[in-house]
């Protein structure tokens, strides 16, 4: 199959030296010569349009150009040399209309989305499908308007690290938290961290936007919320426990299983209550030490009395409110691993002097 007879002769003439006006005209009629057969063309005779069609491009206003991406964008088989070539185009209104619907490969998509601006990552964001890589380009160098598109965007495949830079980015941003927290796919853990971060009127328009069976989850997410920040602002009453471990002391001496076992059994009155024993610290300091984010306080109690990683890992995962993940318990081994037993005691020793319990 060729282009018809009508139009073959003037081909060459035009693109050697056809006006620019002459170059459009000719290239509305080839281009709707494609489309008008385009579902039964086959592979050869799309190639022979995108060769005709890319030399008509060049050095044709964007005009034509826009029209052109406008009418090749939906077609399946559209030809791939020329569509590869308006995706690239500077210009928005050439690019646009290909972006977001044609048949473009990953690696292209990427090299657009990496070097392009802001209104060529917009329309991408709106591609029928996107695959993890290229969305983690999107959310990383999108603006406010592309991170929000593409949060809105079902069809879009956010990994973990595409999650984490929007919940971040959704601390400024209540219409953004809004779209992550409504997403299905968004993983548990940051799906809580967006609720804890968000405003009440977020919260509010998240309930009343989710699905049944979501906010069932926000409402179970925020009273556990409201119960760890309670039981962290609330005073405990250490006496019950300090008069409890005294005792086993005394009895028989304290051990390190007693520890592990009360870290895991959840008993954390207990459990401050035995290091604070077993290392002379007072209660109160072990509790406001072992209460914060980081870990290294435990390593350092833990490591002063001898104890294993087992045990350790146990204090860790026994905080209220503080539920490690698999990055910070691994993080926290390494460091243990590092720490001295005499590095330990210097510390410990720095913590009893300082509050008077030490001789």
């Amino acid at each position: 199959m060729g282009a018809p007879a009508s139009l073959l002769p003037e081909l060459e003439d035009v693109v050697q030296h056809g006006s620019a006006e002459r170059r459009a005209e000719t290239l509305r009629r080839v281009t709707g010569l494609f489309l008008d057969s385009a579902p039964k063309f086959n592979a050869q005779h799309v190639a022979l349009f995108d060769d005709v069609i890319g030399c008509l491009i060049e050095e044709i206003e964007v005009k034509a150009l826009a029209e052109l991406a406008r009418s090749l964008a939906p077609v399946p088989n559209a030809p791939a040399g020329v569509v590869r070539r308006l995706a690239k185009n500077d210009d928005i209104e050439v690019a646009g209309p290909v972006l977001k619907t044609a048949r473009l490969d990953e690696p292209e998509l990427k090299h657009i989305a990496e070097t392009k601006s802001q209104a060529h990552l917009l329309a991408l964001s709106s591609r029928v499908s996107i695959g993890e890589a290229l969305a983690e380009i999107l959310v990383d160098r999108g603006d406010r308007e592309v991170a929000r598109s593409i949060a809105t965007n079902r069809n879009a495949q956010l990994s973990e690290n595409a999650f984490n830079t929007l919940v971040k980015r959704a601390e400024e941003d209540g219409i953004l938290a809004e779209k992550v927290g409504l997403r299905t796919d968004i993983p548990p853990r940051l799906f809580r961290q967006l609720l804890m971060q968000a405003s009440d009127v977020v919260q509010k328009r998240l309930l009343a936007q989710a699905r049944p069976d979501t906010q069932a989850e926000i409402r179970r997410v925020l009273a556990k919320v409201t119960d760890e920040v309670a039981a962290k602002a609330a005073p405990r009453n250490y006496t019950a426990a300090l008069a409890a471990v005294r005792a086993l002391h005394k009895d028989r001496k304290l051990s390190e299983i007693d520890v592990a076992e009360f870290a895991k059994a959840g008993k954390y009155e207990e459990t401050i209550a035995a290091l604070a024993t077993l290392c002379a610290v007072p209660v109160e300091v072990v509790d406001r030490l072992v209460s914060g984010e980081r870990a290294d306080p435990v390593l350092i109690l833990a490591r002063a009395a001898g104890f294993g990683w087992p045990t350790v890992r146990e204090i860790i995962s026994a905080r209220p409110g503080i539920r490690p993940n698999g990055d910070t318990l691994d993080a926290a081994l390494e460091n243990f691993e590092r720490l001295t037993a005499a590095t330990a005691q210097r510390v410990v020793r720095f913590w009893q002097v300082r509050q008077g319990t030490g001789e």
